[in-house]
């Protein structure tokens, strides 16, 4: 600059002002009078975030001056932050007294609760409406189940002296759901990294809360309880914990931008349980690398199958109001395909403990068991096609069971050249078949055979007796591995179904022996268990 005069001083001061007062590595890097290679290796920078308001202001004003000095644009991308609303969508303001004060719900609910809950429920560039009943149930069910899912593993791994000591137990070793959960755990760290490489933080937070609740929590562990809390301290026992421990720390390591607090104590706690590692912070530790060979497409796709048929039985199971304890005979499920029916027989194991049930049927989508109808969903067809309404619903009364199939099959059906509709636009009924409740869900149907037998009524009595002495053992506060010796007064309501269910129920509460007597005298303790049914136990720990 050659100028000189007030002017030029004036100009040059306010330039300072702007430099100072940004984020952008201008003299905020004492540059260039040091730092010269910093500068030279963060400069233009990544991006920029602030309010809508800034776009003709400070975006503008930063690549003008970096035009002037450096001809170059001051930064490589520009989020433009949204506005904060009030719940109903309005403007939060002192005089409406709708607004929040960001210290205090901070003070209350924390910073990280605070910040999870507004990337995962709005874009940083689009508007958010601010429900304080949103941060709490952030609280519950993301935080509160990562933090349960860790204290699961903490209690077991200090019962079995676990602290990752032992050698790491090859991929092609372990269990079919623990190689689904880490195949899993990479195709989301996978699509985690690139997701924040192009700003797309509310997707990685949902996809991160979709893999802790519904995968890790609600399956994985579910289905591996047992594995940690029976048997000895072998292979399988080592690989549940090898693999609970690698999902839980990654887990923090990926979510540490978005709740640096939490998961920084997360993983200083993992650390301090195993040997693996050094209590270094979260913050110096590198982003996971995705092994791609540790991904399983059809082991994915085939257990993803197993949720959903999950998910639609215990549906049906809550409208009969039939517990899940209460065992039932059959399911049965229409095949489209030899792919699909082999999916199924590979996860059917899970399946039958899972829902509770004795057997899986097989039968042809075409068999006249399911006999479907459908109605027009109105709410997605009138936005959509409007004065083209009346030829549609026409056509689609006019459907069969092959038209139902093939839309449920391929996601869409063509009315004609101009009108295509989608299953969306639809809602598949069935028609009452008795004993079955049937649904249908993603182009799944599944029939739940609801009639229940003497011998399963019995059964589920067992359950539901063996889940109350478990609350009574944790009232006790007795061990996870402490045995004991039951006692039962006599009651025709369940004698038969004690004896006819003795291994099941003593394998369960770690019985080394149960007995049926006349009277109970001495620590007697009333219980209810379905239907009426009550009855009178007491246990001794030995």
């Amino acid at each position: 600059v050659s100028a000189s005069g007030k002017k030029m001083k004036r100009e040059l001061a306010l330039i300072d002002v702007w430099f100072d007062s940004g984020a952008m590595p201008y003299a905020q890097l004492h540059y260039p009078f040091e730092n010269k290679e910093v500068f030279d290796k963060s400069y233009p920078a990544d991006f920029i975030a602030e309010g809508v308001d800034q776009t003709r202001g400070w975006f503008f004003t930063l690549h003008a001056i970096s035009t002037i000095l450096f001809d170059s644009v001051s930064y490589k991308n520009v989020v433009s932050n949204g506005l904060v609303l009030d719940k109903n969508g309005n403007k939060m303001s002192k005089r409406l007294g709708n607004a929040i004060d960001p210290f205090d719900t901070i003070n209350k609910y924390g910073a990280d609760a605070c910040r999870w809950y507004m990337i995962s429920n709005a874009q940083p560039w689009d508007n958010l409406k601010f429900d304080i009943s949103g941060i709490e149930e952030v609280q519950r069910k993301f935080f509160g189940t990562l933090y349960n899912t860790y204290s699961f593993f903490a209690l077991y791994a200090n019962i079995d002296g676990f602290n990752y000591s032992e050698s790491e137990i090859s991929i092609e070793k372990r269990t079919e759901i623990d190689r689904w959960i880490i195949s899993e755990l990479n195709s989301l760290i996978n699509k985690v990294e690139r997701n924040y490489e192009n700003y797309e933080p509310t997707k990685v937070s949902r996809m991160i809360q979709e893999f802790v609740i519904n995968k890790l929590s609600n399956w994985h562990i579910r289905l591996s309880r047992r594995r940690f809390w029976k048997g000895e301290y072998n292979t399988d026992k080592i690989s549940a914990y090898q693999t609970l421990y690698e999902c839980l720390e990654k887990i923090a390591i990926i979510s540490s931008p978005i709740a640096p607090f939490f998961m920084e104590r997360l993983y200083t706690d993992l650390h301090a349980v195993s040997r693996k590692n050094s209590l270094d912070s979260i913050h110096l530790s590198c982003f996971p690398k995705t092994e791609i060979n540790k991904i399983d497409r059809n082991l994915e796709a085939r257990m993803d199958l197993a949720q959903k048929i999950t998910t639609i039985v215990l549906s049906l199971r809550k409208k009969e109001r039939i517990r899940v304890r209460q065992p039932l005979q059959k399911i049965l499920i229409p095949i489209t395909s030899d792919k699909m029916k082999s999916q199924i027989v590979a996860v059917q194991d899970i399946l039958l403990s899972e829902l509770n049930i004795k057997e899986i049927e097989f039968v042809s989508d075409k068999s006249d068991i399911f006999i479907k109808k459908v109605k027009p969903n109105f709410k997605t067809l009138g936005p959509k096609f409007g004065q083209d309404i009346k030829l549609i619903i026409s056509r689609i009364n006019q459907f069969k069971n092959e038209d139902i199939n093939k839309i449920e099959k391929e996601g869409k059906f063509v009315i004609n050249q101009d009108i295509t509709i989608d299953l969306s636009d639809l809602e598949v009924l069935f028609a009452d078949i008795p004993g079955l409740q049937v649904m249908s869900h993603n182009g799944i149907t599944v029939a739940l055979d609801v009639d229940i037998s003497k011998k399963l009524k019995e059964e589920g009595l067992a359950r539901e007796l063996v889940n109350r002495i478990q609350n009574i053992r944790k009232e006790y506060d007795f061990e996870v591995t402490d045995k004991i010796e039951l006692y039962v007064e006599k009651n025709d309501k369940i004698n038969s179904s004690i004896l006819n269910n003795l291994s099941y129920i003593c394998g369960e509460t770690l019985a080394d022996s149960l007995k049926i007597v006349d009277v109970l005298k001495n620590n007697k303790i009333s219980v209810d268990l379905v239907d009426g049914v009550s009855v009178d136990i007491s246990i001794h720990k030995i």
